[in-house]
């Protein structure tokens, strides 16, 4: 195990160790969860970051390949899927209706 020593405004200090102890927990303590916490945090950003390349890097060689899906059957499949969804929300409306009308 290793030490840090750092300078830390005294105000700073007291209220933290007070908000510590009131957790019953030392500054260290923290200190060391608060250090874990922001590696994972990193962590994730940089695992997410190689996924999102990955991803990137093989969507434009499928579209240098040519396996493009033509702008007028995107739009018509999401046309279609609007459609379905607007006639479920109007289904739920129409079931919650019946249902307020029963109690």
């Amino acid at each position: 195990m290793s030490t840090m020593t750092f300078r830390v405004e005294d105000d700073l200090k007291h209220e933290f160790s007070r908000l510590a102890k009131a957790d019953d927990r030392s500054g260290a303590q923290l200190l060391r969860d608060f250090m874990r916490a922001y590696i994972r945090q990193k962590q994730q950003a940089a695992d997410y970051d190689a996924w999102l390349t990955t991803k990137v890097e093989r969507s434009r060689a499928s579209a240098d390949a040519g396996n493009l899906v033509p702008a007028a059957d995107v739009e018509a499949r999401f046309a279609a899927r609007r459609a379905a969804t607007r006639t479920n929300l109007i289904r739920e409306e129409d079931e919650d209706f019946l249902d307020r009308r029963s109690d």
